[in-house]
């Protein structure tokens, strides 16, 4: 809980800062809080007590803190608020920090397609999944990995923030498709393979819910993709930054949300390409 406030708390100030330069649009806002109480359902309440026992609940936990709740926040745009908001040296901080090249390889989408959709595999086929919740510790590791990987990887693929490591639309792309491959296919195997230890009904039910709920989040993603990529999509706009090597059709009215804006911004200069 402290750490949901503290989340919320610190977007909120820097909404509240951005006041001074222009409004921050509310739908962003509104992406963030959902994003958070995606994330309180699934680490606090009924739902997080019910997945300790149920594999069912697990599975609802692992699909709002693995995949929705980290689409909502990366969605959320949450560095683009930084960069805008804190002290010039805070800022080129953070700038310096996304040009490093530890970022530059775990933002590359096929490390973060490794790292998350390998750890499922790892989690359900081994005896992790056991062990998880046998151990606090263990359980508490295995969240972070699931939400951090999880939240890289969106971030790798539609992220709207400056990212001066995006790889090219094709190959996210392709990478996109086979996770969901990868993805899909865990789904189906654990249909018929449950961890040891969990009933089989509820096996196939959590195992249905991670494939039919999944393949809707996936959907989005490519839908999001395809979006920031076709140069005629006038929702490209809202959540993702337009290409930056296409020209603006409209050069005289710049979208203030574009990724080309970031840039330019004084305090997130740095992000700009030499």
């Amino acid at each position: 809980m402290l750490l949901l406030a503290v989340a919320l708390t610190a977007y909120l100030v820097g909404v509240r800062r951005h006041s001074t330069r222009g409004s921050w649009p509310r739908y962003r806002t509104t992406l963030w809080i959902a994003g958070l109480i995606c994330l309180g359902a699934a680490w606090i309440g009924p739902l997080a007590s019910a997945a300790h026992s149920g594999f069912t609940a697990h599975m609802g936990v692992h699909l709002l803190l693995g995949m929705l709740g980290p689409l909502l926040l990366v969605l959320a745009a949450p560095v683009t608020l930084a960069l805008r908001t804190l002290p010039p040296r805070n800022a080129r901080a953070v700038s310096r920090v996304l040009r490093s090249p530890p970022v530059r390889v775990l933002t590359h989408p096929v490390v973060a397609a490794v790292l998350n959709a390998g750890g499922l595999w790892v989690l359900y086929t081994t005896d992790l999944f056991a062990l998880m919740h046998a151990a606090p510790t263990v359980h508490v590791l295995v969240h972070a990995h699931v939400f951090l990987a999880g939240l890289v990887f969106t971030a790798a693929m539609i992220g709207p923030d400056p990212n001066p490591h995006r790889a090219s639309f094709r190959t996210r792309a392709v990478v996109l498709v086979l996770f969901i491959a990868a993805h899909s296919i865990l789904g189906r195997w654990l249909y018929g393979h449950p961890p040891i230890g969990v009933d089989p009904e509820d096996a196939r039910a959590g195992a249905q819910l991670m494939f039919y709920g999944g393949e809707v989040i996936d959907l989005a993603l490519l839908v999001l993709l395809f979006t920031g990529w076709y140069p005629g999509s006038r929702a490209r706009s809202r959540f993702l930054p337009r290409n930056p090597s296409r020209p603006s059709r409209n050069p005289s009215r710049p979208s203030r949300d574009t990724l080309a804006d970031r840039a330019s911004d004084p305090r997130g200069r740095e992000l700009s390409p030499p």
